[in-house]
């Protein structure tokens, strides 16, 4: 199966700077992505945001204790400095994660597929132009995949979620999605806790080296989440040339980053965004 549209570059992550009202935001994002078919992949980190205390700055998860208000006041700093127009800030979806596997496609009834994500998904599958994603992140692994013509997957992998395949999954799901090959499709892996900081238990190691092998497996029980993500990603078709991580760890870049296990668990999230301008 091959897509109707143009190949997409190859991809990329570079850190840029967007103002929002005054506030400087660092988004990680493909630009050659965003000038070739007009999708915006993005990764924050935890500056230019409104949050304060534990949740400072940029905080953009709404279930961690933080102020509702400042959280969207959040949002709308991320919306705008990603050039999503203002009418379409309100259409955001924003899953509920639960650390599970089900990837969600977004349909024609829009309101019915965002009280849907609000049940429950790991993972949300757009085709619709003018639609923004966010999914929100401290240590767990974010993933982005785009296909040719822009359409996309956003997706939550903590240890449940990889060891259930959720990438891979994804992955394969905007294929069918979009007509196209996973191989054809770019995949961006965000900042997420690395091997150098997660020690896990022996049983969950085991699970995680028969499932994809022992490059997950970083030695002293540490476990290499972005190994286990990259596996699941080959074994769906991805191609290894069309698949970039940002090489970020969250626990060892706390100050850049929120992370659950160096914040001793009471925290902010950054997010995994995505958004297919209107033509």
């Amino acid at each position: 199966m091959s897509s109707e549209y143009a190949p997409l570059p190859a991809p990329g992550l570079a850190e840029v700077s967007f103002s929002a009202q005054g506030h400087s935001l660092q988004l990680l994002i493909d630009q050659g992505l965003r000038e070739h078919c007009g999708l915006t992949v993005a990764f924050t980190g935890r500056a230019g945001g409104v949050s304060s205390a534990s949740y400072a700055s940029l905080n953009l998860g709404d279930h961690v204790g933080d102020d509702p208000a400042v959280v969207e006041a959040n949002r709308q700093l991320l919306m705008e400095a990603a050039g999503v127009p203002a009418p379409q800030r309100a259409l955001l979806v924003n899953p509920n994660q639960v650390h599970g596997e089900r990837v969600l496609q977004l349909g024609e009834d829009l309101a019915a597929s965002r009280a849907a994500a609000r049940e429950g998904a790991d993972g949300i599958i757009c085709t619709q132009p003018g639609v923004p994603v966010l999914l929100c992140f401290a240590d767990c692994v974010p993933v982005i995949a785009a296909a040719p013509g822009g359409a996309f997957a956003v997706l939550h992998a903590g240890w449940r979620g990889a060891i259930a395949g959720i990438p891979g999954a994804g992955l394969a799901a905007l294929a069918r999605a979009a007509g196209c090959s996973p191989q054809e499709c770019n995949v961006y892996v965000g900042p997420h806790i690395g091997p150098c900081c997660y020690e896990t238990s022996a049983q969950i190691l085991e699970r995680f080296t028969q499932a994809f092998g022992p490059g997950c497996d970083a030695g002293q029980r540490r476990l290499d989440l972005g190994a286990a993500v990259q596996a699941s990603l080959l074994q769906a078709g991805a191609s290894p040339q069309r698949i970039v991580h940002a090489g970020r760890c969250t626990s060892c870049s706390n100050s850049d980053f929120f992370s659950y296990r160096a914040d001793g668990g009471t925290t902010g999230r950054h997010g995994a965004f995505a958004y297919l301008a209107k033509e």
